[in-house]
């Protein structure tokens, strides 16, 4: 793996599990009311995008990345539909 693959394999990484506290702490407590519905629909939309744009270019890393995190704002965004 080059120099260039492995900072964007770590980058994908860290930027993907941020977001597990987050789930866990909505399946924990189902306190959302700070979270800001607009936002999560923009930025799911966003990393969407990017899952798509990923798939063309055939980066393994910009899928895997952003697949696991559209799942988790997916997760988030039902969340806020529901206890909000």
């Amino acid at each position: 793996m080059d120099k260039v693959t492995l900072i964007g394999t770590v980058a994908a990484i860290l930027t993907t599990i941020s977001f597990f506290p987050q789930v866990y702490k909505i399946y924990r407590t189902k306190h959302v009311h700070d979270l800001s519905l607009p936002m999560y629909i923009i930025f799911s939309t966003g990393v969407f995008l990017w899952f798509v744009y990923g798939l063309t270019i055939r980066s393994m890393p910009v899928i895997l990345a952003n697949g696991i995190t559209f799942v988790s704002c997916l997760y988030i965004l039902a969340m806020i539909i529901k206890y909000k």
